[in-house]
């Protein structure tokens, strides 16, 4: 069960959350979405509102749901999932039916789909999106460390709609 909170009223610490926990990032329609992991993303304040910057390698099955549907969800697990997101981050849905293989139960915010199990939730409205540009890296090493097959990302940043916390 879940309880719709304020953005504002989030006390986790966005770093571990995303870059240790890890998220999946869903899109799609509660009969048919696509899900995957990631560990890069933020959280912040742009434009006046609460958003979520996540990243998209062009490669991704899922990225096909984040650019036709409207919204897309952030959903937070503890560390018994771990394993259920690790094979979320490793193969496509393409290829399998990751849901079915990690026996997630689909539910729906504001039309958007997430999972029963998550213990948060962020429904988030497309805002934004933009290719990666490699010619603006300031750093030379970025682009020969985390781009050899120059797969940039598209980076989509989401206005926070709804915040769901497990009760």
């Amino acid at each position: 069960m879940f309880e719709q909170i304020d953005p504002k009223s989030l006390d986790q610490n966005v770093f571990s959350l995303i870059g240790d926990q890890w998220m999946l990032l869903t899109a799609g329609t509660g009969e048919k979405c696509n899900t995957m992991t990631a560990s890069w993303g933020g959280l912040g304040v742009l434009w006046g509102k609460p958003v979520a910057t996540v990243y998209i390698r062009p490669q991704r099955y899922t990225l096909e749901f984040v650019e036709r549907e409207e919204k897309f969800t952030l959903a937070f697990f503890g560390e018994e999932y771990r394993k259920a997101l690790a094979l979320c981050g490793s193969k496509s849905g393409r290829d399998i039916d990751k849901v079915k293989e990690c026996g997630f139960i689909v539910e729906t915010a504001d039309g958007a789909p997430y999972f029963a199990q998550a213990d948060l939730v962020l429904v988030c409205r497309k805002a934004y999106w933009q290719d990666m540009d490699p010619t603006h890296f300031l750093d030379g090493e970025i682009d020969g460390k985390w781009y050899p097959e120059k797969d940039y990302h598209r980076i989509f940043i989401g206005e926070i709609e709804t915040v769901l916390k497990k009760k």
